[in-house]
């Protein structure tokens, strides 16, 4: 079942409009990704909320890795190793490799990649390997992904100043 709206003449296009909701710049609806992690400081974007929790840092890096993996789904090309080995959530308590300023440029690299390769698909510079209706789903699902975990970020901001 197709979930692209019948009414957009270029889903690519629609698809770029998309991403900038759930990362940014500009939501309407509140911070988005990109604005939730913008002023976040490295003792709160290691700080836990409580144990077994993540942190910021690792929801970030968590979220850049699901786009990396979106990238791989559009594309015909297999996406890049990631920064770090593993899959999905990586432990992250501010003494291992990566910095809280290398995590932002993780996700922002990531991110850049993603837009990119939407705005080839729509100018026709890029072959998608799926369906209009396939690549719809995966921007959307990746821009509703950017969404819950921007909440997220504005929560554990807010439970670490109390």
């Amino acid at each position: 079942m197709s979930t692209t709206p019948s009414n957009i003449s270029s889903p690519s296009r629609f698809e770029e409009r998309v991403l900038t909701e759930g990362y940014g710049p500009g939501a309407w609806h509140g911070p988005d990704l990109k604005a939730a992690l913008a002023d976040v400081e490295r003792e709160v974007a290691f700080w836990r909320p409580g144990p077994g929790r993540h942190n910021i840092a690792e929801i970030a890096l968590h979220h850049a890795y699901c786009v990396r993996s979106v990238r791989g789904h559009l594309s015909r090309q297999p996406p890049d190793p990631f920064i770090v080995a593993g899959e999905d959530w990586f432990e992250l308590n501010g003494d291992g490799p990566l910095s809280w300023d290398a995590v932002r440029s993780v996700i922002e690299h990531e991110q850049q990649q993603l837009a990119g390769l939407v705005a080839g698909i729509a100018s026709g510079e890029i072959d998608s390997r799926i369906t209009d209706s396939e690549r719809f789903d995966r921007v959307l699902g990746i821009t509703c992904h950017a969404v819950y975990h921007a909440g997220q970020v504005q929560l554990i901001k807010r439970l670490a100043a109390e």
